[in-house]
């Protein structure tokens, strides 16, 4: 049996930092030296471009092709479609022909199976997978809760933000019980943090003190910073990008909770004043 986790990380609000925690994270697990696959399970493939990848519509190979071949029994050749990254991170690339195999799922048996076929032949090869999901809770994201052996919420100190933490959770535990019994939610990383503002902090101690214990927040923040986006501009994760910069310090934070699975990192540090706070 592969000891390969599979992650979803989703939230059907956008502009949370999914797809730049999907690379972020996917980056400082490869620096320890994980294989890791990154799985882009949304039709605008952000995390394409993300990745170095400006042009993903002209792509001939991608996650809508493989789910594709799926639906139609078809056999998939080793490797088909993945793309290796400038991190060292493979990926399956998705476009907007993603959309329309949503629309087809509809109508297929075991539509929400789909994904979960493609990651079970592909996870004895990695040790880490990460699913980018859509910013709603639609069939493709139905798909990401049904592969994945956890989820990770990525969630801004905002009030719409965090009012929607409820309806997701409600969701992944409809999935839990009907379709992927062994869910779990590894936590809810906070995002995006002006910590100059009263308001965010604000919201994060709500947060913390809503969501602490089930699930528990990752003790991790990610702070606001622009070099996030410089580094999706240039197409690499924030280690290639700024390697000593206070963000990429809190991905590789972040790395070492996930590494942890989450429980004995908080512990340790909950007692450290080296961590991002």
């Amino acid at each position: 049996m592969s000891d390969c986790k599979v992650i979803a990380i989703t939230n059907q609000k956008g502009g949370v930092g999914k797809t730049t925690t999907t690379v972020n994270l996917g980056a400082g697990l490869s620096r320890q030296g994980k294989k890791v696959l990154l799985v882009d399970a949304d039709p605008q493939g952000s995390l394409t471009v993300s990745l170095g990848i400006k042009r993903p519509d002209e792509l001939n190979s991608t996650l809508a092709n493989v789910m594709q071949m799926i639906v139609e029994d078809k056999e998939l050749v080793s490797g088909f479609g993945i793309l290796r990254t400038e991190d060292g991170m493979d990926l399956m690339p998705s476009n907007i022909e993603l959309s329309g195999i949503e629309i087809r799922l509809v109508n297929e048996m075991s539509r929400e199976r789909v994904l979960k076929t493609y990651v079970d032949t592909v996870r004895d090869k990695y040790d880490y997978i990460l699913i980018d999901c859509m910013p709603s809770l639609g069939m493709m994201t139905f798909n990401a809760l049904c592969a994945a052996d956890s989820v990770i919420i990525p969630t801004q100190p905002e009030f719409l933000s965090a009012k929607g933490l409820e309806q997701l959770l409600s969701t992944i535990n409809r999935v839990r019980r009907h379709i992927n019994p062994n869910l779990k939610v590894d936590g809810i990383l906070i995002t995006m943090v002006d910590n100059r503002t009263r308001l965010g902090r604000g919201l994060i101690n709500v947060i913390r003190r809503d969501y602490g214990q089930s699930p528990s927040v990752f003790h991790t923040v990610i702070p606001l910073s622009v070099k996030a986006k410089e580094a999706t501009v240039s197409g690499v994760s924030v280690f290639k990008h700024d390697e000593k910069g206070k963000i990429t310090e809190a991905y590789q934070s972040l790395t070492q909770e996930v590494l942890f699975d989450g429980k004995e990192a908080r512990l340790r540090q909950r007692h450290s004043s080296e961590f991002i706070r």
